[in-house]
C-alpha cells in the first residue's frame, strides 16, 4: 500500500489517464508534451496521494492495477467536468477559450481546413489549436478515447452513444474511368467490366462501404488491386490500367490527373455517404454546433460549387445538410 502524501492534481490525473490509453509513460509524454520523467512523477505523487498503486509500468504495454481499474472511471470524469466547465466559462464569449483539439476527415486538409483555422485563429487569439488528419474509423476512435474534442468525418453506422452529431454534407459515390474509355449510348457498366476495377480499402469504411453496396447489388467485379490512396488509384486510372469508384471530395484530392480522368454516374443504383461534425453530448456547450455553422458555407463554396461546375448531373446528390 502506497502511503498518503501529496495532492492530487489535475495534470497528475491526466497524466494517469494517457499512459492508460497509451500504454507506455513514454507514449503519454509525447501526447501531453511533458518529458517522461515528468510524467512518471506525475503519476507517482497522484498513487502517494491516493494511498494506491495504480499502474503496472513494468508491464509491457504498461496496465492498469484493479485500483487502477477503478479510479481509471472516476478520472475520466473528472476530466470531462473539467472541460465542460472551460466550456460553459467560454460558452458566453469563444475569445476565452483556451485550446480546441480538432480531427478532420484526409478529405478536407488541403483545402477547407485551413481556411476553417484560419478564420478560428483570427477569433480566437488565446486559443491553441491541435489538429489530426485521418480515416473516420481513426477520427472516431479518437473522439471515444478523449484525444480529440471535436471530429468531422463520414458517419459510421456504429456511432457510440453519447456522442452529439451535426450533419455537414452529404456525398455521392462516382465512378472515374480513363478517359473515352466509356462511350455514351452504349452500356456503361458492360465497357466498364472490360478493365478491372482499382479497389478502395477494405480496412477503411469507404472501401467496406461501397464492396457491400456492389454484393447488394449483385456485382461481381473483377480487380486486381486494393488501394487506399486517392492520388495512386487515380494515377492507374488516368493510365488506362482500371476504373474505381470514388467520391468528387475524392477526385478534388489530385488535381494533376483530372484531364486524363472522366467521371460518370454510378451504373447501378445511386450509394452516398455523410459527413458529420460530432462531438461528446454536452461537453463543449455550442462549441460544436458553432464550428458546423462555420463550416457549412466553406463546403458550398469550396466543396458543392466546384463539383457541381464540373459534374452539373450531380444536382441535389451532393449539398450541404443542416
Amino acid at each position: 500500500m502506497v502511503q498518503h502524501s501529496g495532492r492530487v492534481t489535475l495534470l497528475g490525473i491526466e497524466a494517469f489517464v494517457t499512459t492508460s490509453e497509451e500504454g507506455s509513460v513514454s507514449a503519454a509524454a509525447r501526447r501531453l508534451k511533458l518529458s517522461p520523467s515528468a510524467v512518471s512523477q506525475q503519476i507517482t505523487t497522484l498513487e502517494s496521494a491516493l494511498g494506491a498503486v495504480l499502474i503496472d509500468r513494468s508491464a509491457r504495454p504498461a496496465s492498469l492495477t484493479p485500483a487502477g481499474q477503478i479510479f481509471r472511471r472516476r478520472a475520466a470524469i473528472i476530466l470531462n467536468e473539467t472541460q465542460q466547465a472551460r466550456s460553459e466559462l467560454a460558452a458566453q464569449d469563444l475569445a476565452a477559450l483556451t485550446d480546441f483539439r480538432l480531427g478532420m476527415i484526409e478529405d478536407f486538409d488541403a483545402d477547407v481546413t485551413p481556411r476553417l483555422l484560419s478564420d478560428m485563429a483570427d477569433e480566437l487569439k488565446s486559443c491553441q489549436f491541435l489538429l489530426e488528419t485521418g480515416a473516420s474509423h481513426h477520427l472516431h476512435g479518437q473522439l471515444s478515447a478523449r484525444t480529440l474534442d471535436v471530429i468531422v468525418a463520414a458517419e459510421l453506422s456504429d456511432i457510440s452513444e453519447g456522442m452529439e452529431v451535426h450533419p455537414l454534407l452529404q456525398e455521392p459515390f462516382i465512378v472515374a474511368a480513363p478517359r473515352g474509355a466509356v462511350e455514351s449510348g452504349r452500356d456503361a457498366l458492360e465497357q466498364l467490366q472490360a478493365l478491372p476495377m482499382i479497389q478502395y480499402t477494405l480496412r477503411h469504411q469507404m472501401g467496406r462501404q461501397i464492396a457491400r453496396h456492389l454484393a447488394r447489388q449483385n456485382l461481381n467485379l473483377t480487380h486486381r488491386f486494393e488501394l487506399d490512396s486517392y492520388h495512386a488509384i487515380l494515377s492507374m486510372v488516368a493510365t488506362g490500367v482500371g476504373w474505381t469508384i470514388l467520391t468528387p471530395l475524392g477526385h478534388a484530392r489530385a488535381h494533376r490527373f483530372h484531364d486524363h480522368v472522366d467521371l460518370l454516374p454510378l451504373p447501378c443504383a445511386p450509394l452516398d455517404r455523410q459527413i458529420s461534425l460530432s462531438a461528446r453530448q454536452g461537453v463543449l456547450q455550442d462549441m460544436p454546433a458553432q464550428v458546423a455553422g462555420r463550416l457549412r458555407p466553406l463546403l458550398q463554396e469550396m466543396v458543392v460549387d466546384p463539383a457541381k461546375a464540373r459534374m452539373p448531373w450531380l444536382g441535389d446528390a451532393l449539398k450541404v445538410l443542416g
